[in-house]
């Protein structure tokens, strides 16, 4: 089954058209990779979905068309989306970045939650009365993820999460989003550049290539595709 499902969707910026008829599929519960050089569209698919640029075309989470509907609706039907560069507010504390998190669901439910993401990411206790902007960039990672996922949606949207973090933090932060992944419920549709580490945790894999979609594959088969690798992702 398909949590979300996109189809000939375009996207634009003023005139200049960045996506063009693409279609994927997301199934629940799962792990979606989407991968391709910088400039292919990757990030603007995000956008898309939760309508923050102009789209025609039709994008339909667990049946429902959400194209054209506001972005703060679509969060209340159980998008979040973390995107590049994170967007964790730098003068509020941890503890006040993960409320925030909680604003579309009940403060019993928000507290809950909080504590749930505290015992998944420890460093986040310890540093809950701390500024997020004096958090290391693994750590404002780590709260970004917490705080998309405090009020439990049902789709997690992230944009290169390995962005500027060092090779170590990289591999932590993915293997956190593999357990995310394996003990929660929560759908992932993730855009990466690393694509050895995002195909590791994926269960499918959308290659994008200059805003159309040239392939959707599992992402076992993706890997170990000599051609694809050399031709699309680097390596």
């Amino acid at each position: 089954m398909n949590l979300l499902t996109v189809e000939n969707l375009h996207a634009r910026y003023g005139r200049a058209e960045v996506l063009h008829g693409i279609d994927f599929q997301v199934p629940a519960g799962e792990v979606t990779v989407v991968l391709g050089a910088n400039g292919a569209g990757k990030t603007t698919i995000l956008r898309s979905i939760c309508q923050m640029v102009r789209t025609s075309g039709c994008i339909r989470l667990d049946g429902r068309d959400i194209t054209g509907m506001r972005t703060d609706r679509i969060a209340r039907l159980g998008v979040a989306h973390v995107p590049q560069g994170r967007g964790t507010f730098g003068t509020l504390t941890v503890e006040e970045n993960l409320r925030v998190g909680g604003f579309t669901t009940s403060a019993a439910i928000t507290d809950r939650a909080v504590e749930h993401w505290y015992d998944f990411f420890p460093r986040l206790r310890e540093r809950r009365n701390q500024q997020a902007g004096g958090l290391s960039g693994g750590e404002q990672q780590m709260l970004a993820i917490a705080r998309a996922l405090v009020a439990g949606p049902r789709l997690l949207l992230l944009d290169e999460p390995s962005l500027g973090l060092a090779p170590r933090i990289t591999q932590e932060v993915f293997r956190a989003l593999g357990r995310i992944s394996q003990e929660t419920e929560t759908t992932i549709l993730v855009v990466e550049q690393n694509a050895h580490l995002a195909l590791e945790i994926g269960t499918s894999a959308v290659l994008v290539d200059a805003g159309r979609v040239v392939a959707q594959r599992p992402a076992a088969g993706l890997a170990h595709d000599e051609s694809v690798r050399r031709a699309y992702l680097g390596y």
